[in-house]
């Protein structure tokens, strides 16, 4: 899933990386052409994303090695899912735009709200109607509908620069050009991660559905502790666009060093404290034995090693801020799609068993840390651009 909405949330992405720009820069009238771009081109990004998905979902799932006795049941899940992609992407874009002007909080009210409905929503289709996989995308879907209609919603009564004018939703070719050249990369960069762990996928597939259950339940897990890396990254992106915007060059510095840090201790302190704790928390999606045993063996080979995985992302987000958006997609290009992929594909021939695939991810999260440690450190990113 996320090999295709990545690419189109990279993409969304770089608008919020144009908009805090220009708000930096107090070029206000631009700053509408590009919200009003944003919007136009995320609600066409987002019927793109539905056809495909309908149409593809088959023929992933099958090239994933998906074992026939969950294939069914995927492909209804994954159509379903494809079918509100649409909704997904507005609310991004929404959130992408408030947070380019400095609102936070909105975008996690909305969230929240979308988060506790989709659980009580996936208790009702599944617990009480019996809907099964079927309910729960369907739970998923009208969550993203709510989340998409309380960002829009929330632009359209918005005050000032970052009002929201449905006639004013078109393409302005100038803005869409800048968004792109920052958005491309950053998709690219996020299917990319998305092809290697394709890749992963299918190797861990081939241990049968015990090891798929074992690591889709570590995967959960790994899903929330992605959340506080990911909000640190987007904070940055927004502090360091806005700045450098502003022409204000060691502001920009100061707040990469902490944010870089702040992300870096929060993963790894969680990191440290899921290596404790494992044991007790698989059991919550999956209380067979079998996979319980797995989940915990992937999340105490990995956890550990989460602040390389902060870091990664952190440094990543003070480079698509300043506009160096190519940096980060040529080295996780090389280090987490080339390399990771020429790893497993060897590595698991001449050791079959699944440790060998749990370790794709910290030597490579450890080999971009080197490049991106190297770029900050020596880079002249401060410098990018600059509209005094």
């Amino acid at each position: 899933i996320f090999m295709m909405t990545g690419f189109f949330m990279g993409l969304c992405m770089g608008a919020g990386v144009i908009i805090s720009r220009y708000l930096g820069a107090r070029d206000y009238e631009k700053m509408q052409h590009a919200i009003h771009t944003a919007v136009a081109f995320a609600l066409c990004c987002g019927i793109t994303l539905s056809v495909l998905g309908l149409w593809l979902a088959p023929k992933l799932l099958v090239m994933m090695k998906t074992p026939e006795n969950v294939l069914p049941l995927s492909i209804t899940y994954f159509r379903i899912y494809f079918f509100g992609s649409f909704f997904s992407l507005t609310y991004n874009v929404c959130a992408g735009i408030l947070q380019a002007v400095g609102d936070s909080k909105n975008p996690l009210r909305f969230l929240i709200i979308a988060s506790i409905t989709n659980v009580i929503l996936d208790l009702v289709f599944v617990g009480v109607f019996k809907m099964g996989v079927a309910g729960a995308a369907v739970a998923t879907v009208i969550s993203q509908m709510l989340s998409a209609v309380m960002g829009f919603r929330k632009l359209l009564r918005s005050e000032g620069y970052y009002q929201l004018h449905p006639d004013k939703i078109r393409f302005d070719l100038a803005r869409l050009k800048e968004i792109l050249h920052q958005g491309i990369p950053s998709g690219i960069n996020n299917s990319i991660i998305s092809i290697a762990n394709v890749v992963v996928q299918s190797n861990i597939n081939a241990f049968g559905d015990t090891a798929m259950a074992g690591c889709g339940s570590y995967s959960k897990i790994e899903g929330f502790i992605f959340i506080p890396i990911m909000s640190f990254a987007m904070a940055i992106t927004t502090f360091i666009g806005q700045n450098l915007g502003a022409g204000n060059h060691e502001r920009a510095l100061k707040g990469s060093r902490f944010g870089i840090l702040a992300a870096v201790v929060s993963a790894e302190v969680l990191g440290m404290i899921l290596w404790l704790v494992c044991p007790w928390v698989i059991p919550l999606f999956n209380d067979d034995p079998a996979v319980v045993a797995i989940g915990v063996n992937q999340m105490r080979t990995e956890s550990l090693f989460f602040c390389l995985l902060a870091f990664a992302h952190a440094v990543s987000a003070v480079m698509r801020g300043a506009g160096r958006a190519k940096m980060p997609m040529y080295t996780m290009l090389l280090c987490w799609c080339i390399i990771r992929v020429t790893y497993i594909t060897l590595a698991v021939r001449f050791f079959p068993v699944i440790e060998t695939v749990y370790w794709a991810y910290p030597l490579t999260w450890f080999l971009s840390c080197i490049i991106f440690a190297f770029y900050y450190f020596k880079g002249n990113w401060l410098h990018t651009f600059d509209y005094r």
